[in-house]
């Protein structure tokens, strides 16, 4: 059987947060392997605003920086494009600062609920304006804060790192419980920055932060990026694909224990430790997949593969259900409208329901137009099923990759050719 090695780029959620801890340790941080995507791009722009040294990102980049408490106010709009990490996670930095910041980006983003993450702000001190509705813009004044206990409606990383980094900027203790367990990369990184950091169960607690040590991380592969090359080969009749130093944080992998349940050929090898993030490597091989049921507990883990699930899930045997995924309507794009829709424009047999939906499998060629609605996840979904052999399918917007994986479709290519080298 052939095989084919392929590296994804760096962890988007990663490369994130190690720019931001970058800008708020005292020290020269380094960095490398991070992800050059259009979404961390925005990070580092809105850094860039506050006054941080960040140079043109690169595969090994160095931050110096003074601190939280030189952080400057901006002299124009924060402009985070497509990212909602971005938006949210630095509005908790902002949150700290004693000046004015004002949060914009682009039609879809500003669409993208804020509410929740402005409500802890302006429980901690912050006053938090959004200017129109639940949307972008969005203007935070911080200034000195206090601490909070504050109970998450919604499991969230978004909103939990929000949180703690304004704990962090502010100097000040924070408490955050959620219903289930979100990503855990900020905590990982506090403490591996020497911050003081307690999780038990679905709480984390963080001390007050005095300052953070400098950064020196390398980013791991993006989990997320790696699903779809792993998930080509499960529905491939003759590849096995293997995507090296994988991120393989437990609170990232959900989507590899679903296919496995599926009935999908993956196997897992764990190596060495990066910056407190566990990583291996991932090996995926043609499989028979039948239907599954995927619940609340589920969604967390694998919240961004969600819509690649679904398309695996059109080759499956039987019937597959998503439940307890409402979050996918407040994403890039209405993801369980536009999955089912796309679904059905291809030829599969597929519903919406309220909080998820469900999806017939079917033998049958594909063929149609997806509308991805500048959504990224959308686009290389159904990349997936258009490079399965006997399929047609085209994709109306294939540049909006950018967001997360700029060479998805060279690499997509490179692994369909794999496919056809029996």
């Amino acid at each position: 059987m052939t095989s084919v090695e392929i590296r994804v780029p760096g962890d988007k959620s990663l490369s994130h947060r190690a720019l931001i801890f970058a800008a708020l340790a005292t020290g020269t941080s380094r960095v490398r392997d991070i992800l050059l995507s259009a979404d961390v791009q925005s990070t580092a722009g809105v850094l860039r605003a506050l006054g941080v040294a960040v140079p043109v990102l690169g595969a090994d980049i160095a931050v110096e920086s003074r601190g939280a408490r030189a952080l400057a106010a901006p002299q124009a709009d924060l402009d985070c494009g497509n990212s909602g990490t971005t938006t949210r996670l630095m509005a908790g930095v902002a949150a700290g600062c004693a000046f004015r910041s004002r949060f914009v980006g682009d039609a879809s983003l500003s669409r993208r609920p804020m509410r929740r993450v402005a409500r802890p702000l302006t429980a901690m001190g912050a006053r938090v304006t959004l200017e129109s509705g639940d949307g972008l813009p969005m203007v935070v004044e911080g200034g000195a804060l206090h601490p909070i206990t504050w109970t998450s409606e919604t499991a969230s990383a978004q909103i939990k790192s929000a949180i703690l980094l304004a704990g962090v900027v502010g100097g000040v203790e924070v408490e955050v419980t959620e219903p289930s367990r979100s990503r855990d990369h900020t905590e990982r990184m506090l403490r591996a920055l020497g911050a003081q950091v307690e999780v038990d169960g679905t709480r984390v607690r963080l001390g007050t932060v005095r300052s953070l040590e400098p950064l020196d991380v390398r980013v791991p592969s993006d989990p997320s990026s790696a699903a779809f090359l792993i998930a080509l080969a499960v529905l491939s009749s003759s590849a096995r694909i293997v995507v090296p130093d994988v991120c393989l944080n437990p609170t990232r992998t959900g989507f590899f224990d679903v296919l496995r349940r599926m009935g999908a050929s993956v196997e897992i090898e764990r190596g060495a430790e990066q910056g407190g993030e566990e990583t291996g490597r991932i090996e995926g091989a043609p499989s028979q997949l039948w239907g599954v049921a995927v619940d609340e507990a589920e969604v967390p883990s694998m919240i961004d593969e969600l819509p690649l699930l679904a398309c695996v899930a059109a080759r499956a045997q039987g019937a597959t259900e998503i439940r307890d995924a409402a979050e996918l309507r407040v994403k890039e794009s209405d993801r369980i409208a536009t999955v089912v829709a796309n679904l059905r424009a291809i030829g599969v047999a597929a519903e919406e329901l309220a909080d998820g939906l469900t999806v017939l499998g079917s033998p049958a060629p594909l063929r149609g137009t997806v509308r991805t609605h500048g959504d990224h996840r959308i686009a290389m979904a159904f990349g997936v099923l258009g490079a399965l052999p006997g399929n047609d399918i085209a994709i109306d917007d294939p540049e909006c990759v950018a967001v997360s994986y700029p060479a998805f479709w060279n690499d997509l290519a490179r692994a369909s050719r794999s496919l056809a080298a029996r």
